[in-house]
């Protein structure tokens, strides 16, 4: 498998997994824990293991440049606001109307993209950007005269913004050869402090000690499957692909999302989400042959 095809692959499984945060998010909600202590968890959970990983496999990844931590730092930040937006957009809507809105990141990306970083913008990709507008409208409700809720839209479109951040921000640290683990283990510790500062983590404790055995491995789940392994995937992608290019082929997570939604919540998938789902499947085909 060539370099190309490899990162290809890592941003779908990397999507995939970011989606069962929805999953996550309606097991661990019932305890009484909130968005941003989700938010916490995650982060936390993610410095702990990654710290761990470096310890054992190389201590030189600790180190680190000033220029190469303030990238760093702003994208624990943008990942930060994304979790947060996410998790406070799905009970003002559903799992998977924030996971679609969420992902209107490509074109805020492909914008800075084009305007910044010297990425090439052609008509596959427009067309791409187009189809994916239109299919997160028709999931989110706002086309076709279903109801939805101004809260959930604007808390969705905040995940997004904050998604199309990190994306920029982690393409350039990548740009300038930094290691995707030292990106990582950075940009969670400051993600984990972020949400600290403002979660109440002595109630987190509280929580978890009334149920330990159901709470703790939904809380080490939260953190590996829908931030360890997802980011360092993604992260190691952008080494070789265009930043437009991986956080569209990301969009595989909606329709994970929404998958998992149907199967384990019973949320219900009506003809207008449905095409929705399959003009932003047909917009990562279209993105992925114009990248050969």
């Amino acid at each position: 498998m060539n370099i190309k095809k490899s990162a290809f692959l890592y941003i779908i499984i990397a999507g995939m997994l970011w989606g069962t945060s929805g999953v996550f998010y309606n097991l661990l909600a019932p305890f009484g824990f909130s968005s941003i202590q989700m938010t916490a968890m995650r982060g936390g959970v993610s410095a702990i293991v990654i710290t761990f990983y470096i310890l054992i496999y190389n201590r030189a990844l600790f180190r680190v440049t000033f220029r190469e931590f303030i990238v760093f730092a702003l994208s624990g930040l943008s990942i930060f606001g994304t979790a947060a937006f996410y998790y406070a957009a799905i009970p003002a809507s559903s799992v998977s109307t924030a996971v679609i809105l969420m992902y209107t990141a490509p074109m805020f990306v492909m914008v800075y993209s084009v305007a910044f970083l010297g990425e090439k913008l052609n008509l596959p990709k427009c067309i791409s950007v187009v189809l994916m507008i239109v299919g997160c409208a028709l999931v989110s409700g706002i086309i076709n005269g279903m109801t939805f809720s101004f809260a959930g839209i604007a808390f969705g479109l905040a995940s997004g913004i904050c998604y199309s951040a990190y994306n920029i921000f982690t393409r350039v640290a990548m740009m300038h050869r930094s290691n995707s683990l030292t990106a990582s283990l950075y940009a969670f510790i400051v993600m984990g402090i972020a949400s600290v500062c403002i979660c109440n983590p002595a109630e987190i404790l509280t929580i978890t000690m009334k149920n330990p055995f159901s709470t703790v491995p939904l809380i080490i789940g939260i953190g590996v499957c829908t931030c360890v392994l997802p980011y360092m995937l993604y992260s190691r992608a952008l080494k070789d692909i265009p930043a437009g290019t991986a956080s569209a082929l990301a969009i595989i997570e909606p329709m994970s999302a929404t998958l998992f939604s149907v199967v384990f919540f019973q949320e219900k998938l009506g003809a207008a989400s449905a095409i929705g789902i399959v003009l932003i499947l047909t917009a990562v085909f279209i993105l992925n042959k114009s990248e050969g």
